[in-house]
């Protein structure tokens, strides 16, 4: 049974993450500054983490011309989840229903030799899709979706290796989040029309998934019916506190799209070469990761991710001025603190309102004397008094690790 403590609606409106309006529309949703400042945190990890596996960003825009879609097999096998085009100029214009159009343009825009392969494009960009009303809830299913979302064109020798690393990197960033998949999925075209007819091209595409899948040792399933119009896909299901099943993060070898946007490169043979897209997504769309995590914690979120990481509470109004130099000096290096004074009733009144913040630093006359905090923890320890600036830095490490423990025996530990 769903535990309502958890649904990630509830705490959503309950923590002021987010909300939505009538006025805004359906599949909607806004985000409140506690909110906004966990998706911030979630976008600049992935950044980061794309970075250092040799990825560069780009942004591109959530428009594009009808014809667009029609080359990339959108508009025909894709139309019912689009929303319908607006006419501009003379022009129909389409709100996008993904970002891969884009960037085999920005791909193609310049000559690429082999030596720049594998070129790594990500975006943590703006899509559309026009999802039934009926089916919209919460963050889970939305019309505006935040999408980070990543192609790597490569030769088709590098193709398999690229999406191992993938794999990992969708790992890796599992383990920091503190998510655990559930099943792998290797989805492949089902009958009917709304796929594209090129047998060769799906089974030379899924034989590399399935290569990769052994490589990475990894348990999968096959589903039929489940896979991108353009090409099968490595889905990596992730189960709620409902028991419904969900995708988070994809892999996908595309060969088609590459063909239709005549995309190239020149090899060391001096002539023109098609290369393979790589679709990858680490975290999926940000909304689904979040209502996710937000149900996987209970609101209680690694400190890294926490909306308020520290919460300052002087004694009395004497304190105040202290305590208000230290949330400048946490907001100074890099940490999210607020201040809750006497105004908002007495210490055990805002220690419980402050129950799912990560730190407490608690300030009285003595502390204020020496610059000393008394720190509690949301597991409940109380540790002995020690210098703001210890610990600052001690909070500020664990942040820095992403760490899943609240505190470290040691700084570096």
């Amino acid at each position: 049974m769903h535990d309502r403590m958890h649904d990630h609606r509830k705490l959503g409106r309950e923590l002021d993450l987010f909300d939505t309006d009538p006025l805004m529309g359906a599949g909607l949703p806004y985000w409140l500054p506690d909110g906004a400042a966990v998706r911030h945190a979630l976008e600049e990890y992935v950044r980061g983490a794309e970075r250092r596996a040799g990825y560069r960003h780009v942004y591109s825009p959530v428009l594009g011309k009808r014809e667009l879609y029609e080359i990339s097999g959108h508009w025909s096998h894709y139309s019912d989840d689009m929303f319908p085009p607006m006419d501009l100029g003379g022009e129909q214009v389409v709100l996008r229903p993904s970002l891969c159009p884009h960037h085999a343009l920005i791909y193609r825009s310049r000559a690429h030799s082999y030596r720049e392969l594998p070129l790594r494009m990500a975006e943590l960009g703006g899509m559309y899709r026009s999802e039934l009303s009926g089916v919209l809830g919460g963050l889970t299913r939305v019309r505006s979706i935040q999408l980070n979302d990543a192609h790597v064109f490569c030769t088709p020798d590098q193709a398999a290796d690229e999406a191992r690393a993938a794999l990992e990197l969708i790992r890796e960033a599992y383990d920091a989040l503190g998510i655990r998949p559930t099943r792998y999925r290797l989805s492949l075209p089902g009958a009917g029309g709304k796929y594209v007819a090129d047998p060769a091209m799906w089974r030379r595409a899924a034989d590399l998934l399935i290569e990769v899948l052994d490589a990475s040792g990894v348990p999968y399933e096959a589903a039929e019916g489940e896979a991108a119009f353009y090409g099968p896909k490595i889905d990596v299901q992730v189960t709620d506190g409902a028991g419904r099943e969900f995708t988070l993060s994809t892999v996908q070898i595309d060969f088609h799209q590459p063909e239709q946007f005549d995309l190239h490169y020149i090899g060391p043979d001096g002539a023109k070469h098609r290369p393979v897209m790589v679709h990858r997504s680490v975290i999926g769309s940000v909304e689904r990761a979040v209502a996710h995590l937000i149900e996987l914690h209970g609101g209680a979120f690694p400190a890294w991710l926490a909306p308020t990481q520290l919460m300052v509470l002087p004694i009395s109004e004497a304190e105040v001025p202290q305590a208000a130099a230290l949330v400048r000096r946490c907001v100074e290096q890099g940490l999210r603190a607020e201040l809750a004074g006497p105004e908002h009733g007495t210490l055990g009144a805002r220690v419980r309102a402050a129950r799912l913040v990560p730190y407490q630093a608690v300030i009285g006359a003595r502390e204020a004397a020496d610059d000393r905090v008394a720190l509690r923890l949301r597991d409940g320890r109380r540790l002995d008094a020690m210098s703001a600036a210890e610990a600052l830095a001690r909070i500020g490490a664990v942040v820095a690790a992403r760490s899943g423990e609240l505190w470290a025996a040691e700084v570096g530990a």
